[in-house]
C-alpha cells in the first residue's frame, strides 16, 4: 500500500474504504508517470516453456505481473496498478487479457481494473469476495483453480494484510518451472505487508501457507521494498551472511534500478526475518524466549509482533 498511508494508520479506513482512498490513488498514478514515465525499475520477463512472466514496474514501487501463455496468446493480469502500463505490456506482447487477479482491494492493486475491463469486454476479475475488489465478476474460495489457457492458477487465503487477501500460486509443472507465487502484500524480498486487518497470529499463519508451497517456489512480491527490507533485517540479525550477501547484491541491484524479483522461498528464510520466527537466532536477538506452557506458534507470533513492531519503527524514523 502507498507509503503516505502505511506511515498515518489512523487514516487507512479512508484509503480502504472511502471514495478520498481513490482519488489519492489516481493522484498518485500521475505522479508516478510523471516521474517514472519508463517505470521506477528495469525488469526483465522470465521465461519457460510455454509461459512467460513480465514484471510491470509501476507507481513508485509497485509491480503487477502480466503472465503469458505464449502457445495461444492468451494472459492473466496480477494486481493492475497502473492500467495504461498494463494495457501498453499487453498490446506489445500482442496477446489477449482474459483475466485479472487481484490479490486484495487496496487501490494500488486493484485501481486498473475498471479500465481494462472496458477495454477488454470478455475479461474476469478474481479475487475473494470478502474484499470489496472493483469489477469483481468470479469470487474465489481458498484452494479454488482458475485456469487461463494452459496456465492453472490456485488461490490462496492469506488473511492478515485484508482480511480477504489472497495470493495466486500458478503450476509451473507443466512448464518444467518451480511453482510461482504472486503473493501481493504478503510476502516481500526480506519482508512482509503490515496486518492492517488480522492478527499476529493471522498473520503467521498466512506466512507458513505460503512456507508451505516449498523452497523451490518462486516469489513475485507487489512491491519493490527489497532494499529497505534487507536493510533493516541486517540490523536484527548482525551475524547473518546469507542476509549480508543478499543485501550487497540488491544495492549493487538499486544502484542500477533494476528489479530484485524472484527471489525463492528457500531464498527468504533464510534472510527474511518475518519468515524465521522459528529461528533461535532471531528471537534471541529480540530478547525473546518461549514462555513456560507457551505454545510454538503462540511464541512465533509474539516473535512475529516484534519484528513488525520495530519494523514499524524503523519506518518512521
Amino acid at each position: 500500500m502507498c507509503s503516505l498511508w502505511e506511515s498515518q494508520p489512523r487514516q487507512y479506513s479512508l484509503y480502504a474504504r472511502t471514495r478520498l482512498g481513490y482519488l489519492f490513488y489516481q493522484r498518485q498514478v500521475k505522479k508516478a508517470r510523471e516521474r517514472y514515465p519508463h517505470g521506477h525499475s528495469v525488469s526483465q520477463p522470465y521465461c519457460f516453456p510455454g509461459v512467460k512472466i513480465l514484471p510491470i514496474p509501476v507507481l513508485s514501487n509497485n509491480y503487477s505481473y502480466l503472465v503469458i501463455d505464449t502457445g495461444s496468446g492468451q494472459a492473466a493480469v496480477i494486481d493492475p496498478s497502473d492500467p495504461l502500463a498494463v494495457q501498453a505490456a499487453i498490446e506489445e506482447e500482442g496477446v489477449m487479457l482474459e483475466a485479472i487477479f487481484c490479490t486484495h482491494k487496496h487501490w494500488d492493486h486493484s485501481g486498473g481494473n475498471e479500465a481494462l475491463c472496458q477495454k477488454h469486454s470478455s475479461c474476469r476479475v478474481y479475487g475473494s469476495a470478502l474484499d470489496a475488489i472493483p469489477q469483481l465478476t468470479n469470487p474465489l474460495a481458498d484452494r479454488e483453480k482458475v485456469s487461463v489457457g494452459c496456465l492453472t492458477f490456485e488461490a490462496l487465503a492469506t488473511p492478515g494484510h485484508t482480511v480477504g487477501h489472497m495470493v495466486y500460486v500458478l503450476d509451473g509443472e507443466p512448464f518444467g518451472s518451480p511453482p510461482c507465487l504472486f503473493s501481493g502484500d504478503l510476502l516481500f524480498l526480506a519482508g512482509c505487508g503490515r496486518p492492517f486487518e488480522g492478527s499476529p497470529e493471522t498473520m503467521l499463519a498466512s506466512l507458513d501457507v505460503a512456507v508451505g508451497l516449498g523452497e523451490d517456489a518462486l516469489l513475485w512480491p507487489g512491491h519493490e521494498y527489497a532494499l529497505e527490507c534487507l536493510t533493516f533485517a541486517s540490523l536484527l540479525e548482525l551475524d547473518n551472511s546469507a542476509l549480508e550477501q543478499k543485501l550487497q547484491w540488491a544495492v549493487q541491484q538499486r544502484q542500477e534500478k533494476r528489479s530484485t524479483c524472484p527471489s525463492t522461498l528457500g531464498e527468504e528464510q533464510t534472510y527474511n526475518p518475518f519468515l524465521r520466527t522459528h529461528r533461535p537466532e532471531l528471537q534471541e536477538a529480540l530478547g525473546l524466549w518461549q514462555r513456560g506452557g507457551e505454545d510454538s506458534d503462540a511464541f512465533r507470533a509474539r516473535v512475529l509482533k516484534e519484528v513488525r513492531r520495530r519494523k514499524d519503527l524503523y519506518q518512521a524514523t
